[in-house]
């Protein structure tokens, strides 16, 4: 699955930038900083964002290519914020036959995003995975820790209205 570029707009602080510019220096004359660096970013803002991209590359010297190529190829990490819930839809085989395709269509129907977004509320944010362990509950979702199994999309509603309070 393609990671998506977020397109809410990029909210860091003060705090969070001097934060990388210490690790950037660092890290700065070590040869392979951009994936530690890139670790730590993603520690310090949760995400990726394009604009936090830019000043890792300024600051290690290299190209925002590389710094890109790096975030995107490996799935630890996240060009989108996440949501105060997280939900993850299991698409395993066990999960995805009975049904959780439908889950995630309902998903993206009732919060007006794909997976790997987050609402444009801050409130949850929606990713695809590929097990989750709980085969016998086929199909199972998760918000942050609570897991719900055995679904149908009418279940959905009933769902995310738990958290919306």
């Amino acid at each position: 699955m393609q990671k998506r570029i977020s397109t809410l707009p990029f909210k860091g602080t003060a705090e969070q930038k001097a934060k990388l510019e210490a690790v950037i220096a660092e890290h700065k004359s070590q040869p392979g900083a951009v994936m530690p660096v890139l670790q730590a970013a993603q520690e310090i803002y949760g995400y990726l964002p394009y604009e936090v991209q830019k000043m890792i590359a300024e600051g290690l010297n290299v190209s925002m290519e590389e710094v890109y190529g790096v975030s995107t190829f490996y799935s630890q990490f996240s060009l989108s914020p996440k949501g105060q819930y997280n939900i993850s839809v299991c698409l395993g085989t066990a999960c995805y036959v009975k049904g959780s395709g439908a889950l995630l269509d309902k998903l993206c129907a009732e919060l007006g995003i794909q997976p790997e977004e987050c609402s444009a509320d801050g409130l949850f944010s929606l990713t695809a995975c590929r097990c989750i362990g709980a085969c016998g509950l086929a199909p199972v979702l998760t918000v942050n820790d609570d897991v719900y199994g055995r679904l149908t999309p009418d279940d959905i509603p009933g769902i995310l209205a738990k958290y919306r309070q």
